[in-house]
């Protein structure tokens, strides 16, 4: 199968079912697994089949549907005590990644409030899990184009480095970090995405260096201890990644090697942004220290394929993110604007729940 025109939706309702983009088969080849089951979508999440912050949260709530129309009950209460069970079950997969729970919870209050029917909440649900798809695609266009306003002002094109990836494939289809630089690319602004390997898994060698070539837009692919470098040459003009969770201090989680871009960053005095849609925010958490850091499977670390690339006896720490202070962060650029991190406070009252 070859790729559909970008961007991409990683993420697709389809008369019963929901069609998922095989991230983990990318970019060698472009599939789509197709899911029908809870269970299953649970199992993609965990096995990043499919990732990023928000498209978890659009596949969990489809995944909340699925579970939602495979309980066998009329009576209402048991329906709903079932129907946090499908929550939990979901919630295991990914502790760090906000939306997901954000999503969980979003549709657990929408069955709740519907009336009616177990039938009739269980039709509910899955519009629901439509707008919460429609919402984030908005949101990420939203994100590009309020990052514009914040980019340095340049007499050449800007070169824009990113961590990971926090594009089409990791939202409903436009990009939070390359939701900007897509916008940028539209208005003339863009001259070259530089996209950091992102080890262990290589998200930004495989997914948005990809993005980019489905595009046509210049990316040039650079390992991860690299950054520094170019930065000290000139080359990089901002830096801009995503979130999988932010505090309501502003300490953000992405992608382990994030934190130490920052630091990078401020070394350089390159602006360091991250883009990241509100219900990224979790204004529960006073700061980043209390956000749960997954480890997964130490065979990310000691082999590449099927390939083991150090001997056996060696020890294995392999966290999937890091958290990036707020003080290093020179704005969070969301749906409604960006700001301090320390600001964030004034953009509670607009957050969906």
């Amino acid at each position: 199968m070859t790729a559909q025109n970008s961007p991409v939706s990683p993420v697709t309702w389809k008369e019963d079912r929901v069609l998922l983009i095989d991230q983990n088969r990318l970019p060698k080849e472009y599939g789509v697994v197709e899911i029908s089951r809870c269970e299953d979508m649970a199992e993609a999440i965990k096995t990043m089949i499919v990732r990023g912050a928000p498209a978890i949260g659009v596949a969990a709530a489809y995944g909340m549907y699925l579970g939602a129309r495979e309980i066998e009950t009329g009576d209402r209460t048991e329906f709903l005590t079932k129907l946090e069970q499908v929550g939990e079950l979901l919630r295991s997969t990914r502790p760090t990644a906000v939306n997901l729970f954000w999503a969980i919870s979003r549709m657990l209050k929408t069955a709740e409030r519907t009336s009616g029917s177990v039938e009739q909440v269980q039709k509910t649900l899955l519009e629901m899990a439509k707008t919460i798809q429609a919402e984030d695609l908005q949101t990420c266009k939203d994100i590009g184009d309020k990052g514009l306003e914040v980019l340095p002002a340049t007499p050449e094109k800007l070169n824009l480095l990113t961590h990971c990836n926090a594009g089409a494939l990791a939202t409903a289809g436009y990009g939070t970090a390359l939701g900007v630089f897509r916008s940028a690319w539209r208005e003339g602004r863009l001259g070259r995405v530089f996209a950091d390997e992102t080890r262990p898994r290589l998200q930004g060698a495989k997914l948005t260096t990809w993005e980019c070539v489905q595009e046509g837009i210049p990316v040039t692919l650079i390992a991860d201890n690299m950054a520094a470098h170019c930065m000290k040459l000139g080359m990089i003009h901002a830096v801009v990644v995503g979130a999988d969770r932010i505090a309501a201090n502003g300490d953000a989680a992405n992608k382990i090697g994030t934190y130490s871009l920052a630091i990078v960053a401020k070394a350089h005095n390159v602006p360091f942004f991250v883009a990241a849609p509100l219900s990224t925010i979790d204004f529960e958490l006073s700061d980043g220290s209390k956000i749960p850091i997954e480890e997964r499977d130490p065979v990310e670390m000691y082999q590449v394929g099927t390939t083991r690339i150090c001997p056996v006896g060696v020890e294995f720490y392999n966290p999937a993110f890091d958290v990036t202070p707020a003080e290093f962060i020179s704005g969070i650029i969301t749906e409604h604007g960006t700001v301090a991190p320390g600001e964030l406070k004034h953009f509670q009252a607009k957050q969906l729940v």
